[in-house]
């Protein structure tokens, strides 16, 4: 039986079982992800099996720190956040429960926290977004560390305040240390880049015309190709295995406290289903974690992408310091 299909059996078995135990639960979820990617998720699994979600959506640092106040007396079953450093800070405080070995084994070990606390749900991954009618991907540098050669000055896009452009700071941080981190942020700086505050003005940026390349997640060009059709911009994967192949899992947990592990358990499948994984494919334009889903076509397989084997939930731990030193660089 082929993976997807094997996933998707799991799922429903789990599925129904959660259903024949009597009156259905209700989950409490603390949700990163804002409520018009997912909340269509929610609906369908609640129509699928019964169990009522109640969600609190905020941004998923801002709640990060909200369970570590609320500690044991927090009333969220779940923490479903768009970034891997959020679900570390929480799973370092010691609110998450162990996952099932079941739902680990849906997605690759590297996309998930090491300990088992949260597993990965769906991929975003580092790129450079570039100009193809200045540019050729050849052109391009093999790595983050080629754009801060003197002929890339004026000619590159970063969004400093940025929490992904932050957490691949982070991911440098946790790969190669701290002196060499500080050294490439102030190469950079005097590159002189343009400065946004988001990633989807670079890519409209790169776009206009109005600079060469940024370094952005994948999914902002697509969300623009899907509105406006063909484009200028185009993205280039960064196959180094350096933290510019970083690809950052949004992902779920279960918290220690919760009677509800159970159910919280199969809404954690239910997002590992071939369904929902193609959802994040389609609709989101993220890359499925589930094994043996495809990516929207005329995106590289993941396992192509050679993304850096590091501890994920370590950038939870190296935050503070990417944000200290590229405000250190000049660049915020």
């Amino acid at each position: 039986m082929p993976n997807r299909f094997l996933a998707a059996a799991i799922t429903l078995i789990l599925l129904s079982a959660a259903c024949s135990n009597g009156d259905p639960a209700r989950l409490t979820v603390y949700s990163g992800r804002s409520e018009n990617l997912v909340g269509p998720l929610f609906e369908r699994f609640t129509d699928k099996t019964g169990i009522e979600v109640a969600v609190r959506y905020a941004g998923s640092t801002e709640l990060a720190a909200t369970l570590r106040e609320e500690g044991s007396n927090t009333p969220a079953d779940l923490f479903f956040a768009q970034d891997p450093a959020s679900l570390g800070a929480v799973a370092e405080s010691g609110l998450f429960s162990a996952l099932a070995p079941e739902i680990l084994a849906l997605v690759d070990p590297r996309f998930s926290d090491p300990n088992g606390r949260w597993v990965g749900t769906s991929g975003r991954a580092r790129v450079v977004v570039y100009d193809s009618t200045l540019l050729s991907a050849a052109e391009l540098p093999s790595s983050v560390a080629g754009f801060t050669s003197p002929e890339w000055k004026g000619r590159i896009a970063i969004a400093p305040t940025n929490g992904s452009f932050l957490a691949f700071v982070a991911a440098m941080l946790v790969m190669e240390g701290e002196a060499a981190t500080r050294s490439w942020l102030e190469a950079l700086a005097a590159n002189d880049p343009g400065k946004y505050a988001k990633n989807s003005p670079i890519v409209a940026a790169v776009n206009g015309g109005e600079i060469e390349a940024g370094l952005v997640n994948h999914y902002y060009l697509l969300r623009l190709q899907a509105e406006e059709g063909e484009t200028a911009a185009a993205n280039h994967f960064l196959g180094s295995g350096g933290p510019g192949s970083l690809v950052m899992p949004a992902g779920a947990g279960i918290l220690v406290t919760s009677n509800q592990k159970e159910s919280a358990g199969h809404l954690i499948e239910f997002l590992l289903s071939a369904e929902s994984q193609e959802y994040f494919a389609r609709e989101t334009f993220e890359y499925p974690l589930a094994a043996g889903i495809a990516p929207l076509d005329g995106l590289p397989p993941l396992e192509s992408l050679g993304s850096p084997l590091l501890d994920l939930s370590a950038l939870a731990t190296a935050l503070d310091l990417a944000t200290d030193l590229v405000a250190a660089a000049g660049l915020l």
